[in-house]
């Protein structure tokens, strides 16, 4: 499907702040099939060349560690009517694999993703900034569970990586970044009013 004017949505909030829940809910209610998902974790820039203590260096948390070029470039492909293919991340061994899964062009483009509002060429192509805003602590407990579960980290170094490059970042750059949005949700996906309000934006601005 080709839409000549869709509506391209930006979620932003530190790590573990709930953007994906978020994202989450507007599409299961605005439905899948009217929205094109894209996560800027997907655009990790591949380090399979590194060895493992070059590896082990890198600032994850940091603008310069993903391909926003090639998420830029995806977006405006899919303002284009045009499909792409979006690469597949592996956080557990911190490398791209060589699969990529295709996003159709759909009336709404929805983008997550911390460090989205940092730079200003990305920036500018959301029609609506949506910023998840949720207190430290419990963002460091939701992001300790799910780099255990979900990436195979241990306790301690989920702890390092936090102090020494997260929450720098999230200082740096995350925090800032908060003044471009539009919107700006506490606690993420359990504020249910502040997630109807959107959701009813979305569908108005769609209508």
């Amino acid at each position: 499907m080709k839409h000549p004017d869709p509506l391209v949505i930006g979620i932003a909030g530190g790590s573990g702040s709930g953007k994906t829940t978020v994202a989450q809910a507007i599409l299961s209610r605005v439905g899948h099939d009217r929205i094109a998902f894209l996560q800027h974790d997907s655009y990790y820039k591949d380090l399979s060349g590194l060895p493992p203590v070059q590896r082990a260096e890198i600032n994850f948390d940091h603008p310069d560690s993903l391909e926003t070029e090639l998420l830029t470039e995806h977006i405006a492909s899919l303002r284009d009517g045009k499909p792409v293919d979006v690469p597949v991340y592996d956080f557990a061994t911190d490398r791209r694999t060589d699969r990529t899964f295709i996003v159709q062009p759909r009336s709404v483009i929805l983008v997550e993703g911390i460090l989205i509002f940092t730079e200003a060429k990305l920036r500018k192509m959301f029609d609506v900034k949506i910023f998840v805003d949720t207190d430290a602590d419990l963002r460091f407990i939701r992001r300790l569970e799910r780099d255990i579960h979900e990436r195979g980290r241990s306790t301690e170094s989920v702890i390092a990586q936090y102090q020494a490059t997260v929450r720098p970042m999230h200082l740096e750059f995350v925090e800032p970044s908060k003044r471009y949005a539009d919107v700006i949700i506490p606690e993420g996906g359990f504020n249910t009013a502040a997630l109807d309000m959107v959701v009813a934006r979305v569908e108005a601005l769609l209508k």
